[in-house]
């Protein structure tokens, strides 16, 4: 097995009124970087922090199966989900109510891709000034998304 790790940085946003919807990853591999975004309609800003971390893990899957991952993401609905997945799981996805969780086909597919995963989960502080590598990462998968949202409005 290659030790190679891939750092991931991936964002979401929402312009909650409209439902417009973005979502970015920044995908680096050595000096190699690849990044990816898309657009949705009638979503939340949830939906779009699931899908770009689910899109990453997609990608790297297809394009290095063997690597380990990073994922640094400043969403605490994401960062927390590993944690909160075998309870989840347990439960049959289904609320207090029995109805089924909010974005449960996007946390299924969330819990598929990590279940035999090596990854490293890193929450960030969103909007930081600094001029660190990790805050420039985020900074940029951030904006990017927020514009993607703009733009498709």
């Amino acid at each position: 097995m290659t030790t190679n790790r891939i750092e991931i940085y991936t964002d979401g946003s929402c312009h909650t009124q409209q439902r417009t919807g973005a979502w970015a990853a920044l995908i680096l591999l050595g000096d190699k970087k690849e990044i990816l975004t898309d657009v949705a309609h009638d979503t939340t800003n949830n939906r779009m922090e699931l899908l770009s971390v689910i899109k990453a893990i997609e990608y790297t899957n297809t394009h290095h199966p063997d690597a380990r991952l990073r994922i640094y993401t400043d969403s605490q609905y994401v960062y927390t989900l590993p944690d909160r997945l075998p309870h989840l799981k347990q439960k049959a996805f289904l609320t207090k109510k029995r109805t089924e969780i909010q974005n449960a086909d996007l946390v299924k597919a969330f819990l598929h891709l990590i279940e035999n995963q090596d990854i490293e989960w890193i929450k960030v502080k969103a909007h930081q000034k600094d001029d660190s590598e990790q805050t420039r990462h985020n900074r940029f998968v951030d904006k990017l998304s927020r514009k993607l949202v703009r733009e498709n409005l």
